[in-house]
């Protein structure tokens, strides 16, 4: 058995040294699992473990599925005819998929991952696995054998990445091969155990046709967007947690010359771009020692000297907004990034706040005016009660009255309330007010249609 991929020398499985092993709490009388449900974890766990001691790891990825499913199926039914353990042939099937799942991929969460219905993966400790569907949160039957496994499976992806979590660095941030987003959390910080957070991406990004499909925003609306990246002016897009904010950027971003060199820069790479030439440069976290860290900054100031057309950062967080705002300054037009806010004259004041920590004694308007200078659009989104993700408002940042950053909304979406299934109602529309930057716009080209921004013409 297993004469392609048999280990030489068999070995017991462990943890990763990256993750510090730790003894799961008890379970709870109250909160018993399911006999059944915990007999059949503890069978996958040993047959698991078996395994383990027999596989060349190194090999398992020479192997096609089918022969790989060939051998483990014949070893499952070998192991249980010795335990004397009689399964049912469909349990017997669902129990070598979960194995594969277990040596291939990422155990319980490889069906969670496939669901293109679920959006978020949400880990509450290894007893606890909620799932999004359609912008509502609901239990899934998914958990992990103990928290050693969850810990095992967290450890898979952090690795892939050359990250690390332990106990020193008992939280990170990563990214599955798709381009999902994690963020994972263990012990001592997630005090009942590991918690993870999965935001999936599609296999097919959203592009701003299908936002206007789903009634996110309006032709009028999407065709303004475009008009602003084709004529490269610089765009703020902002709003709350799990609102689209990359989702724009990626749909927005699609509209960038294929002749522009972009160059992005994120925490996480997660941004899909869709054109040849892109470079894509990610931070890395402190090593052991808590040396050789590389911040967002030190990429921002790197990315000046790689001649780019574009420099596109997946989020601002801190001090390297101020050297983002320098470059939108300095010649690196149609320029994009986002940030966490609650609105749009919010996402101003983040920025402002974040430029600051950069320590420098900087006046307050000359903050203020460069960010006035640097910024022509702020995109808002918001994740309504409903569930669904909306453009709130397009605002176009116009100057500076005497401290004070001046602003209006070009569009608005105009909420009327709730009908009886929960769904919010309202509707996006022009504010009646034409661009200053339309003269921009001109100069690069693109000539919109004056009934764009007409107030009784774009309704949602």
């Amino acid at each position: 058995m297993f004469n392609d991929f048999r280990k030489r020398t068999p070995a017991k499985e462990s943890v990763s040294t990256n993750v510090v092993p730790l003894k799961p709490e008890p379970v709870s009388a109250l909160h018993e699992p399911d006999a059944a449900l915990m007999a059949h974890l503890e069978l996958k766990s040993r047959l698991h473990r078996e395994l383990l001691d027999r596989l060349n790891l190194s090999m398992i990825d020479k192997v096609e599925k089918a022969e790989l499913r060939r051998q483990i199926a014949a070893f499952v039914s070998q192991y249980l005819a010795q335990q004397a353990t009689p399964l049912r042939a469909d349990a017997q099937s669902t129990l070598i998929d979960e194995l594969i799942f277990e040596v291939m991929g990422l155990g319980p969460l490889e069906p969670l991952l496939a669901d293109p219905t679920i959006n978020d993966i949400l880990v509450n400790t290894h007893e606890q696995v909620y799932v999004e569907r359609n912008g509502k949160l609901e239990k899934s039957n998914v958990r992990f054998h103990d928290e050693r496994h969850l810990l095992r499976i967290i450890d898979k992806i952090v690795s892939s990445i050359g990250r690390r979590i332990d106990e020193s660095q008992p939280w990170v941030d990563a990214r599955l091969a798709d381009g999902s987003r994690v963020n994972a959390i263990i012990r001592p910080c997630a005090v009942d155990g590991p918690s993870l957070s999965i935001r999936k991406f599609s296999r097919n990004p959203l592009t701003m046709e299908r936002l206007v499909a789903h009634g996110s925003l309006t032709d009028s609306a999407a065709a303004f967007l475009r008009a602003l990246v084709e004529a490269r002016l610089n765009v703020l897009i902002s709003g709350g947690t799990g609102s689209g904010k990359t989702t724009m950027l990626n749909a927005m971003s699609s509209y960038i010359s294929p002749d522009h060199r972009i160059v992005t820069i994120e925490d996480a790479a997660e941004l899909q771009m869709q054109q040849d030439h892109v470079v894509r440069l990610e931070t890395r976290p402190a090593n052991v020692e808590g040396k050789a860290a590389v911040s967002q900054r030190d990429l921002v100031r790197n990315a000046l000297r790689m001649r780019p057309d574009r420099i596109i950062v997946g989020e601002v967080r801190g001090s390297e907004c101020f050297d983002m705002l320098q470059a939108m300054n300095t010649g690196h037009d149609g320029s994009m990034t986002t940030v966490h806010a609650n609105s749009a004259r919010d996402a101003l004041s983040r920025v402002e706040q974040m430029v600051t920590m950069l320590g420098a004694d900087l006046p307050l308007r000359t903050i203020r005016s460069q960010i006035a200078a640097g910024f022509h659009v702020v995109v808002q989104l918001s994740r309504m009660s409903d569930g669904r993700r909306r453009l709130i408002s397009i605002s176009e940042i116009t100057g500076m009255e005497q401290d004070v950053i001046t602003m209006q909304d070009l569009f608005k979406f105009r909420r009327d309330g709730v009908n009886e299934q929960g769904d919010v109602l309202g509707e996006f529309v022009a504010t009646g007010i034409r661009p200053r930057c339309t003269d921009l716009l001109q100069a690069a080209g693109i000539h919109l249609d004056p009934e764009t921004f007409h107030i009784d013409r774009v309704k949602a």
